[in-house]
């Protein structure tokens, strides 16, 4: 049998398996290993099987991700998430809506020391959906707007997805953080814009507003300074050159820790419990990224990228077609993947073929993310939304499903203007690393 087509049986095998509700990790490991089996020989792939573990848990690109999810798991058992919001609802005080906005502004703040877009829709859902429910607002309107903003916490840098990303592509962690923060910042924007332009419509979504006095809104821009000082610290040394991305991870993690500690926000009880969660989580990661390096080996030696290519050209297809099935697919495969898998499985396959068309692997990687977000909040199963689901269970979650329609649209836009305006992600990178 042709390793091509052992390569795609492997892919079919590998999404049965995912259908049949094997964990991500064993699928991709089972696959990459009896895979690399049949192509190379039982002594090819037991000396792969061998080596990757160690070689993916020792890479120093990936030291990164421990720092950040900790980082983010202290920030989330602190205060500093209902600061967020809280000044947020003040300064967007006498718009109507303001509250959708405040959850959407404060979800992209949160996001950009958290890291996680699943934290971020849990960590604000508590905070803003109860607020949001006793002002009256409609709980699709407010349920959209919670789903919509946690999703800006793996693009709004640091992104645990983009140093994945990193890893698998061969890119530099900065420059992808870089890359990610003005689309990032458009985004926020469009599903800021898309909740103004529900309220002007259906007006009796949420109540008539109330305005702010400007005393009190400057006093509220007091309120998030731990906030502030985190992601210059960190995103900014990063921008700066300054710190490496884990030396960033490392000092915010650590400040965190000192400004709960400090504020007497985080008791020694609960840094041990926070620290045993992002162990765990770290682990979790490593074992799927474990198991996609196994994949990936496969997918090299089966040569299914070029045979891509390959079909790719016969059918005469543009630059632009095939980017347009290749985001149709990861739209698809978003109702039944989760992101960290999505991105572990494709990139392998799709990146080569990208690339041998001409086009920038630091700008695929935003569009990665920015169809893995919308896999995150798309019905019928969009993480974010189950998520908050759980958090208010009173909530039905064809309202859910209702509120968040509206919002897929931003996604969407971000995208076309991607392509249109490619400088979006790669003028920064290529001012600050050039």
């Amino acid at each position: 049998m042709d390793a091509p087509v052992i390569g795609a049986l492997g892919v079919i095998a590998l999404f049965v398996m995912l259908f049949l509700r094997i964990p991500v990790w064993a699928s991709l490991t089972i696959v990459g290993v009896f895979g690399s089996v049949a192509v190379a020989g039982w002594q090819s792939a037991l000396a792969m099987a061998g080596t990757t573990p160690f070689d993916s848990a020792s890479a120093y690109t990936l030291s990164v991700i421990p720092l950040f999810v900790l980082m983010g798991d202290v920030a989330s058992g602190t205060r500093l998430s209902a600061e967020l919001f809280a000044a947020a609802r003040v300064m967007l005080g006498g718009v109507r809506g303001g509250l959708s906005l405040a959850s959407i502004l404060a979800s992209a703040c949160f996001g950009a020391v958290c890291g996680s877009s699943v934290a971020t829709a849990a960590t604000i859902s508590r905070i803003a959906l109860p607020e949001m429910r006793k002002a009256g607002y409609d709980d699709g309107l407010s349920t959209g707007s919670l789903a919509a903003g946690g999703s800006l916490g793996i693009l709004i840098p640091p992104s645990i997805i983009l140093v994945i990303y990193a890893a698998i592509a061969e890119q530099s962690v900065p420059k992808l953080f870089a890359a990610a923060l003005i689309p990032g910042l458009v985004l926020t924007a469009l599903y800021m814009l898309v909740s103004v332009v529900i309220v002007q419509i259906r007006r009796d979504y949420t109540p008539e507003p109330v305005a702010t006095p400007l005393r009190e809104k400057l006093r509220a821009l007091a309120g998030p300074w731990q906030f502030i000082l985190l992601f210059v610290v960190t995103i900014g040394g990063i921008y700066a050159g300054v710190f490496s991305p884990t030396e960033a991870a490392a000092i915010g993690a650590f400040g965190a820790i000192l400004l709960g500690i400090l504020g007497r926000r985080l008791s020694l009880a609960q840094l041990f419990s926070i620290t045993e969660r992002s162990v765990v989580t770290s682990c979790l990661l490593f074992v799927i990224i474990i198991g996609a390096n196994l994949f990936s080996f496969f997918m090299v030696q089966t040569h299914l990228p070029d045979l891509l290519l390959a079909g790719a050209r016969s059918l005469n297809l543009p630059p632009l077609g095939v980017m347009a099935l290749i985001i149709v697919a990861y739209i698809v495969m978003g109702c039944f993947l989760e992101g960290i898998g999505m991105v572990l499985i494709t990139v392998p396959v799709f990146l080569p073929l990208v690339i041998k068309y001409g086009y920038d692997p630091v700008w695929f990687s935003i569009i990665v993310v920015i169809v893995v977000e919308l896999g995150l909040i798309h019905p019928p199963i969009g993480m974010n939304l189950f998520v908050i689901q759980v958090q208010s269970p009173e909530v039905k979650i064809t309202s859910i499903y209702r509120g968040v329609l509206p919002f897929l649209l931003a996604p969407v836009v971000l995208i076309l203007l991607l392509f249109a305006f490619p400088g979006l992600a790669l003028w920064l990178p290529h001012a600050l690393y050039h």
